[in-house]
């Protein structure tokens, strides 16, 4: 089995690239579209999201996980039947979908606030076609563990989708034009994404073979998971048919509410899925790695998994937070020049710990079948968020969503934690860590706000928050070390010891080539 750590290495190094690229198109976005054709696009992007988890979601992790069990007894035509059946599985709930929005596309236009997402959701369609052979493919690609090609092709992604917007959009457009432009990029990366993938699948040996019956166990399996994730993907398009819609009632016109809504979603929100390029990486790994132990019922490669895949979460999260809780006003100021953003980050910086904590554990309760009981306690989380988000507006406005996405998550990491410990049987042992973590953030905070206090009157906003920001990261790392809340000596060990061991091998090989040269 390969190690994991080189995997998420490979993963982290590729996912921190897109996600800049991607942090800097949204920041290019939001100068240039304005925030109510961002929350424009942001709308129609939620109600489209939940028909990519249709095609996509439940297939990806099946075809994941059944790729890594025919890899552990080398049945190359299992996994070749397994991707032609996916395919056309695939192709024909994309189609359907697509037809369904196009005849019912009155009825539909009638869910929206605004009616013109309508306009932007029919542009995104096709790629609901397009990404239903792409996650086939991925799924294949992930149980493989060629994380290589999984990760150009999401950069190549990312690449196209900046480089047409860019060309696309010009001066003097309407919010709805601007909007509009951000869907045909969208759906031209996600057609040029599948098609690499396609060709890379090849490339790497992979091969199609004959349909067979195997649709049923596809279905079966992938049905229960796109169901739950389906349902989970609701939540993003109610959040946002009813905040504007709650906003609009406290007061807002409906320009100010999609305005507010779009700097939300579109600037703050975003910074705080940083941690998840490190966590992401991870959560990636896991799925086949936690798989392939099962079937060979390695228990305790699967606890220490899941403990130190935790710890690891909650560390990369901690890192950040501080930083963001210190200097999110000037962070949001330089970025967007948006005042409210960095409010907003401030405020919601707390979220990321929960968040990073149930990236994790869903990936793990994924990888030992526990995806509906996952979607439950998701379900219960929620409920609390909704509720805050119908009734705090009147008397907190958009903090509102900003206190239910923290309930949600907190409700929905907690109960996933302790379903783990019921259904490994293991002691994770997060408690005392949270609290340390929590204490050393707070001298972390004033340490690094100060410091950004002063730097403000020497040096330029982007200097200010670069060095006020890494030294706020490294006073945080330094007091875990200090503290031993993260033990690094475990980590520096094995690095010397795989270090010392390549080392002798390369010893023993020129050995023999000095041998091999004095024979002849």
């Amino acid at each position: 089995m390969k190690s994991i750590f080189k995997n998420v290495a490979l993963i982290t190094m590729f996912s921190v690239l897109t996600r800049l690229l991607g942090f800097l198109f949204r920041i290019f976005l939001s100068r240039t579209i304005g925030a109510q054709a961002l929350g424009l696009y942001q709308v129609a992007l939620s109600i489209f999201m939940v028909l990519l988890t249709v095609v996509s979601s439940g297939f990806t992790l099946i075809i994941s996980r059944m790729t890594a069990s025919y890899r552990v007894s080398s049945d190359k035509k299992a996994i070749g039947s397994l991707v032609t059946t996916s395919v056309f599985i695939g192709l024909a709930v994309s189609i359907f979908l697509c037809l369904v929005i196009l005849i019912f596309r009155n009825l539909f236009q009638n869910i929206f606030t605004d009616q013109n997402c309508m306009n932007i959701l029919i542009i995104l369609l096709p790629s609901l076609i397009f990404s239903s052979i792409y996650s086939v493919f991925r799924g294949a690609m992930w149980g493989s563990d060629n994380y290589f090609g999984l990760c150009v092709s999401e950069l190549l992604e990312q690449i196209v989708k900046i480089v047409v917007c860019v060309l696309v959009l010009a001066s003097g457009m309407t919010a709805l034009q601007n909007a509009m432009a951000v869907a045909w990029s969208f759906t031209l990366s996600c057609f040029v994404s599948a098609l690499f993938v396609v060709l890379l699948y090849f490339f790497y040996g992979g091969k199609m073979s004959k349909p067979t019956k195997i649709y049923k166990k596809v279905i079966r399996q992938s049905a229960p998971i796109t169901g739950v994730r389906v349902l989970s993907s609701f939540t993003q398009p109610l959040v946002a048919l009813i905040l504007p819609a709650r906003l609009m009632a406290t007061g807002y016109t409906l320009e100010q509410a999609m305005s507010i809504y779009g700097v939300a979603l579109g600037m703050t929100f975003p910074l705080l899925f940083l941690p998840s390029a490190l966590i992401g990486s991870l959560a990636t790994a896991l799925v086949p790695d936690i798989s392939m132990a099962l079937v060979k019922n390695d228990n305790e490669h699967i606890e220490k998994r899941v403990k130190s895949s935790l710890m690891f979460a909650i560390f990369v999260s901690f890192m950040i937070v501080p930083v963001f809780i210190a200097i999110g006003d000037r962070i949001g100021l330089f970025l967007y020049d948006d005042a409210l953003s960095g409010t907003l980050l401030q405020y919601s910086a707390w979220i990321m710990i929960p968040m990073g904590i149930s990236n994790i554990a869903s990936a793990i309760l994924n990888s030992v079948g526990l995806e509906v009981k996952s979607f439950v306690n998701y379900v219960i989380g929620d409920v609390f968020m909704f509720l805050a988000i119908f009734i705090l507006p009147q008397f907190v406005g958009i903090n509102a969503l900003i206190i239910g996405m923290g309930l949600s998550a907190v409700i929905s990491s907690t109960l996933n934690i302790l379903m783990l410990k019921k259904r490994l049987k293991i002691k994770v042992g997060l408690s005392k860590m949270l609290l340390t973590m929590i204490l050393l953030s707070l001298p972390t905070v004033a340490i690094t706000s100060f410091l950004s206090s002063i730097f403000a009157f020497i040096m330029p906003s982007f200097f200010n928050i670069l060095l006020s920001g890494m030294i706020g990261v490294l006073i945080f790392v330094t007091l875990c070390m200090v503290f031993n809340v993260v033990n690094f000596s475990v980590y520096l060990v094995q690095f010397k010891e795989k270090f010392i061991k390549k080392k002798g091998k390369t010893a023993k090989i020129a050995v023999f080539f000095k041998k091999s040269r004095k024979k002849k």
